[in-house]
């Protein structure tokens, strides 16, 4: 019996087994461990009379991707390149690609394409590019990679899901944007350099970048900080930016933490304000009123400091205990402390909770001035005229872990460390808030309206190195220079829908270049999260430090340093390395083995052109598309299976044949001791932050429960090795190894 098959013009052809052979044998060839038969045996197709093509492709990949396990890892390679044959067959009508000017007129007609690139490239120079890429790399993708590339990357008709383009175009085409400005003497050879960086995964580049550059997106920020004021103009100005932005694919933080206590005095006194979480709830709307670029749906994280009145009330917004009217649970709440708070745990003190609006000064203290704001603190905790409440400081932390620990999504932030051992003056540029993921410290000023121009939005752009592909301290160089150049120029290629969002980032020019796949780099050379590795992350972290830090500088010989220059230490002369928590000494000698001094100088000489330069922030996707470890992060497991909107992904650590006995997993760790100081040798050279998780397996404890005097004590050392913030809390539940991509892919890059 003959079965005709559709293909996706809609016409038909006899179905043939040997095709279908031809494909398999062409995915599996040179791939060890792997067996067509077990392919096709799992596929079971189920033939039927004009059986779409696209269907029977499918399925061979679905059966690829189920026979991945530990035993049999390779199959993640065969899946993969049977989604690379059929998005060429797809994109392209045959396997060869077309040319790249081809590939630009087609998509640029269609609307796609941002006409820009053939307008400003001559047709040789793309003819040149065409013959420098390497369309075999595709090949080199793992299942997970290739599945995020065509569900999240490339360009497509989202209802139809017709694909425009493939991996090794889209790198090419990002490469050639963000360099398209750069003189026609030496951009080539950028673009090429850059192509090759992030096709082999030496830099990773987050959604908005990926997804967006090359097309008439042209946002790129992953993440945008806004403050709101304590007025209704400001709140209102608050949700149209918040709304502006996610609609653009970016992850929001918001500072709310000046916004006055329920019960609070209106104006002369005849209305009472209903105080913060009614606000917070027309955020959240705000927040999930539109999905980021169609990917998926807004994510937000709110800053409030810890002695706000309505602290006991906040805390709580998030669990699942009380009524809907008294929870505000799609968003995600970072409680900012600094050191008196903590000096008041550890002594058996009191914390007191003050409506922000009774007690002036003492909320721009709280970040600009510490020995300001205890003064104030004293002073307005004795004045009996204001209203106050005051609870044990240590019922005050075991309220917050214990919703930290139950929500997995309360964060804390040392507003004293962010400023203090951060980029900026905080007397004149202080750092009031974090992001969604908790590593971006910028300055911010709340809006009047959407268009007041006195306003402050800060974005960051992100990318990341891959140091499991270093093996030596001086190849940073290169890819810090890359990835410093690449950022700098997509801050004047990208469009800003707020103008107080695109005044701060003309006068700033933020950049976060953070790492990926340290577990791998750690694995490699056999050390574990503890102390033995130590003195390797430190010189290597001290070289990718020097190498952006200075690429930056030489940048601003050559373009001119930040409008701002003046409001950074970086101005002064003044280097992570020199305001870092003296603390990580104990953990590490310090042993400066770069030319910190001429740096230094340079800097007081010519400025910088970048405020900022490092944020480490997590790397979800990234980590698939690279074949990487997440960031910082040590793996769940060998193999860790993914739950996304397209199905469960398995992801395979690199190095998985002859390092499997070398990785230092998550749920085999006894503490994040040794993790948390490693992040504390990593922010020594910081000047933002670190998506810094706790993570505990409560087989390790009694009765498995994590003791309340565990999380205190791991707060405590964070703090006093200088760490700013704390993102995730992590428990291993017993219910396996599978994770969830969460809401947003802005800062996860």
């Amino acid at each position: 019996m003959s079965f005709n098959v559709t293909k996706r013009d809609g016409t038909s052809q006899l179905f043939d087994l040997e095709k279908v052979h031809q494909v398999l044998e062409w995915a599996t060839d040179g791939v060890t461990g792997v067996s067509v038969s077990e392919i096709e045996l799992k596929a079971n197709i189920q033939l039927y009379d004009k059986i779409p093509a696209y269907d029977i492709h499918e399925l061979l990949i679905k059966s690829a991707a189920e026979l991945i396990t530990d035993s049999t890892p390779n199959y993640q390679y065969v899946a993969a390149r049977l989604i690379n044959y059929k998005l060429r067959k797809e994109v392209y009508g045959s396997f060869e690609p077309w040319t790249l000017k081809r590939l630009i007129i087609e998509n640029v007609s269609r609307g796609v394409y941002d006409g820009a690139i053939m307008e400003n490239y001559e047709h040789t120079e793309i003819d040149e590019l065409d013959a420098y890429i390497k369309h075999d790399r595709d090949n080199t993708f793992t299942y997970a990679g290739m599945e995020q590339f065509r569900g999240k990357y490339l360009v497509q008709d989202r209802r139809t899901k017709q694909h425009y383009e493939t991996p090794q175009m889209l790198y090419m085409m990002v490469a050639a944007t963000l360099f398209v400005n750069y003189s026609k003497e030496a951009r080539l050879k950028y673009v090429k350099d850059y192509y090759d960086a992030i096709s082999q995964f030496y830099i990773s580049l987050p959604t908005p970048i990926m997804a967006g550059v090359r097309t008439s997106t042209r946002q790129f920020s992953s993440c945008v900080l806004i403050e709101s004021g304590d007025s209704l103009d400001s709140i209102n100005a608050t949700s149209t930016s918040i709304v502006k932005y996610i609609s653009k694919k970016a992850g929001i933080g918001i500072g709310a933490g000046s916004i006055r206590a329920a019960g609070a005095r209106v104006g002369d006194g005849s209305v009472v304000h209903t105080g913060l979480i009614p606000f917070l709830k027309y955020f959240q709307s705000a927040v999930k009123s539109c999905s980021q670029g169609g990917v998926r749906g807004g994510a937000a994280t709110v800053y409030l400091p810890i002695w706000h009145y309505e602290f006991e009330d906040l805390v709580v917004l998030k669990n699942n205990k009380g009524t809907e009217e008294n929870r505000v649970r799609h968003m995600d709440y970072t409680f900012q402390l600094n050191k008196l708070m903590y000096e008041r745990l550890l002594t058996g003190g009191n914390i007191t909770f003050f409506d922000p609006h009774d007690v002036p000064g003492l909320y721009e203290s709280f970040f600009a001035d510490q020995d300001k704001f205890k003064e104030l603190y004293e002073k307005y905790e004795r004045k009996t005229s204001i209203r106050k409440k005051t609870t044990p400081a240590l019922d005050v932390f075991q309220s917050l872990l214990s919703e930290r620990k139950d929500t997995g999504r309360i964060y804390v932030m040392n507003v004293d460390h962010a400023n203090e051992h951060g980029a900026f003056d905080p007397k004149v540029a202080p750092i009031r808030m974090s992001n969604l993921c908790c590593e971006i410290d910028l300055p911010t000023k709340p809006l009047q309206s959407a268009d007041d121009p006195h306003g402050e939005i800060s974005l960051c752009t992100l990318s990341a190195i891959n140091w499991g592909l270093i093996n030596d301290p001086s190849e940073f160089e290169k890819y810090c220079t890359l990835s410093v150049r690449a950022l700098d120029a997509l801050l004047d290629y990208q469009d800003y829908p707020i103008e107080a969002a695109k005044l701060s980032t003309m006068n700033r020019r933020p950049l976060g270049v953070g790492i990926i796949n340290l577990a791998y780099f750690l694995a490699k050379r056999g050390l574990k999260y503890d102390d033995g590795a130590f003195d390797t992350v430190d010189e290597y972290a001290e070289a990718w430090s020097y190498y952006l830090i200075k690429a930056s500088a030489d940048l601003a010989s050559e373009k001119g340093k930040i409008n701002k220059n003046y409001e950074t230490k970086y101005g002064s002369g003044i280097l992570p390395i020199d305001t870092y928590k003296e603390a990580v000494d104990n953990l590490v000698k310090p042993n400066e083995r770069m030319p910190w001094q001429s740096l230094r100088e340079q800097l007081q000489d010519s400025g910088i052109r970048n405020s900022t330069l490092m944020a480490l922030m997590p790397a979800e996707t990234s980590a698939q598309i690279s074949n990487s470890t997440n960031g910082i992060e040590p793996p769940r497991a060998l193999v860790s299976y993914k739950q996304s909107k397209d199905g469960v992904m398995a992801q395979v650590v690199p190095g998985y044949h002859h390092l499997k006995n070398k990785y230092d997993l998550l749920w085999e760790q006894e503490s994040p001791d040794g993790y948390l100081k490693i992040c504390a040798i990593l922010q020594k050279y910081i000047d933002q932050g670190i998506s810094v998780n706790t993570s505990y397996n409560p087989e390790f404890f009694e009765d498995n429960k994590v003791p309340m005097s565990i999380m205190v004590t791991d707060l405590v050392t964070a703090y006093k090795y200088g760490l700013k913030q704390l993102y995730y809390f992590n428990t291993h539940d017993g219910a396996g190894d599978n994770s969830s991509e969460e809401d947003c892919e802005s800062c996860k890059i």
